[in-house]
């Protein structure tokens, strides 16, 4: 305990002595710092279909709360794409089509999402661009993409057992999909796929920073569930007993500020914490690792095989640290045994305002923001490949594959 202990104060001390006398930021070197600081202006330009408002903003209307929730970024792409330069008018110009759906926005009376309308309402607005435009049709949907950001992407399940049976929802596997779902050799992510960060409130955060010379004074934080009791009540299947593993071995640990409980110093808290925990829970992506990049929080992420958002701008191997599921109880060992040098680069490079605006979807928009950074995306799968296009009368979609409640009217 005591090296514990004396490690924790030495690495306080050298982040506050660095805070004074290093600088706060580092560029990102190499092609990763480059790529994120891209401007997709000029280098593509996308069509925003127009489809009636029950697939978006009266839908929206029924339940404001999908404004803040962590999928909400469905909406403020849509918004954003509306007022952005990259938009076109005319289709017959268009690099890429973009369907308007707002397929997360149904929500229990806590909040909590409910996917099993998604895939009726994608394949209704589907049907309608198919019949009403003729550009799905002649690629079927290859230069098309939607933003899922379901637990589980475009399987539409928040149960991971669940949604490898359902798979890829079928006339969905040609298009590209932004999501927030990434694991390498899943079902629910296909190649091609552009992995982003949940929804986290950046106006909400930025009025709670602290000031930037505040110590460091937690070693290790966290908040929220170790064990799901309502949906895994045995324990084993919620955040495949990762979660369970950090309470059980550190619940009484003085270098581990973990509870269930969710402070209202939850984000000042985050600031003051040199590494934050970003274990898996439903799925392997939360809200943390945003709030962790913003506040300068070193990532600690806990997901085995995870694909992180914009993995080919962010250097996560530099700014994070990663523990494997298994490993889980070394975490003391792992953390305590980083050297302060490693400790205090990682936070000049979490410092870089470019990072940190990567991770969000701000309104108004802003240069380099997650909106542009998903564009850039885009724009790296530029021209197209002829083969994408079918030949007159060709098919290769399967439109009656899937459950069959998927095939109801919606």
């Amino acid at each position: 305990m005591g090296k514990w202990l004396q490690a924790f104060l030495f690495i306080a001390f050298a982040s506050s002595i660095a805070a004074e006398r290093n600088p706060r930021t580092e560029r990102i070197s190499g092609s990763a710092g480059d790529v994120l600081e891209d401007d997709p202006v000029g280098r593509l330009k996308v069509y925003v279909y127009e489809l009636p408002s029950k697939y978006n903003k009266k839908i929206l209307q029924k339940d404001p709360r999908c404004l803040s929730h962590m999928f909400a970024a469905e909406i403020y792409m849509h918004r954003f794409l509306l007022s952005s330069p990259v938009r076109t008018l005319n289709p017959e110009e268009a690099d890429w089509f973009y369907t308007p759906i707002y397929a997360t926005c149904d929500l229990t009376p806590t909040g909590l999402p409910l996917p099993f309308k998604s895939p009726r309402m994608v394949r209704s607005a589907i049907q309608l661009i198919s019949s009403s435009w003729p550009y799905w049709n002649r690629t079927e949907g290859a230069d098309h993409f939607f933003v899922v950001p379901h637990d589980f992407g475009p399987c539409f399940h928040y149960q991971e057992e669940k949604a490898i049976k359902r798979g890829i929802l079928p006339i969905l596997q040609r298009a590209t999909l932004v999501q927030t779902f990434g694991q390498r050799n899943h079902v629910c992510l296909k190649d091609g796929s552009i992995t982003i960060p949940p929804y986290a409130p950046p106006q909400k955060m930025q009025a709670r920073k602290i000031p930037l010379n505040t110590p460091r004074s937690i070693f290790v934080y966290f908040r929220g569930l170790f064990y799901d009791v309502n949906n895994d009540p045995e324990g084993g299947y919620y955040a495949r007993g990762a979660r369970a593993a950090v309470w059980e071995n550190f619940k009484n640990n003085p270098l581990f500020d973990i509870s269930t409980e969710h402070p209202t110093t939850y984000y000042e808290d985050m600031q003051r914490a040199v590494f934050c925990l970003c274990p898996l829970g439903w799925a392997p992506w939360s809200p943390r690792l945003v709030e962790a990049v913003v506040f300068g929080c070193i990532p600690v992420i806990i997901a085995d095989d995870i694909v992180l958002p914009f993995a080919d701008a962010i250097p996560w191997e530099e700014i994070g640290v990663f523990v494997a599921e298994e490993d889980v109880h070394k975490l003391d060992t792992i953390l305590t045994s980083i050297p302060p040098k490693v400790i205090l680069r990682k936070q000049r490079l979490l410092a870089n305002p470019s990072m940190k605006r990567a991770m969000l979807f701000p309104q108004p928009a802003l240069p380099g923001d997650a909106f542009h950074q998903i564009l850039n995306g885009l724009a790296r799968k530029l021209p197209h490949q002829k083969s994408i296009y079918l030949k007159p009368g060709e098919k290769i979609l399967n439109w009656t594959a899937g459950p069959v409640g998927d095939l109801k009217p919606w």
